[in-house]
């Protein structure tokens, strides 16, 4: 792993852009999450971007479309493959955990997709097991879209800030700090639907004032 961090680290900005698209996209929609973690690759594009060999912005961007397309190609897996996918050998192993991310998906529906992101395992599965729970995919996209915009923005920003402490920033991306992002994350979802209710309750009011 280490040599790959290190070649990863020496390419042109070009491979950069389409090796770290390719490792974020097919986390999900291929299950590689299981070998390589989704947020290494987003740190280490924030790393490249911070030595000034690729645009923060157009990294940040990447990320987040691999993210996202990524997650769609996963759930349509899901939805044409089924409960086959998940018998597969790679994923038997697995079976008590993917028990876990049904039954939370089950309880929590589209926060589950968007809380999911933060959580390694569930984020390789959950897209397949929302379009196995035939999830309408409008609904499935708009929590996949908020969760992977927070995600890949959050991580990216963490390796260019990080820089050359790298090692110790990919080490830990998948533990404390995703859990740290993962709650920021979650405490902003709250501001913003309590902001969004009481916009929607003064308006109500203004209209049965005029009524």
């Amino acid at each position: 792993m280490t040599g790959f961090i290190d070649g990863l680290l020496n390419v042109s900005p070009l491979v950069a852009y389409i090796a770290v698209f390719c490792l974020v996209f097919a986390e999900d929609a291929l299950f590689v999450g299981f070998v390589i973690p989704g947020e290494t690759a987003a740190v280490l594009g924030g790393v490249v971007a911070s030595r000034g060999e690729v645009q923060l912005a157009t990294m940040m961007a990447l990320v987040v479309a691999a993210a996202i397309i990524g997650d769609s190609v996963g759930y349509e897996v899901g939805k044409h493959l089924g409960t086959r996918i998940m018998k597969t050998r790679a994923l038997a192993r697995h079976s008590g955990r993917l028990e876990n991310a049904q039954d939370f998906l089950r309880r929590k529906g589209g926060s589950a997709v968007f809380l999911g992101r933060f959580t390694a395992f569930f984020r390789a599965v959950m897209p397949a097991l929302a379009g196995t729970s035939r999830m309408p995919y409008g609904r499935f996209l708009a929590w996949n879209a908020m969760g992977g915009l927070v995600w890949g923005t959050g991580f990216v920003l963490l390796g260019f800030l990080a820089g050359n402490s790298y090692e110790a920033v990919a080490q830990a991306a998948g533990r404390d700090l995703a859990v740290v992002i993962g709650l920021v994350a979650v405490a902003a979802f709250i501001a913003w639907h309590i902001r969004s209710r009481r916009r929607r309750q003064r308006r109500r009011a203004a209209s049965q004032r005029r009524d």
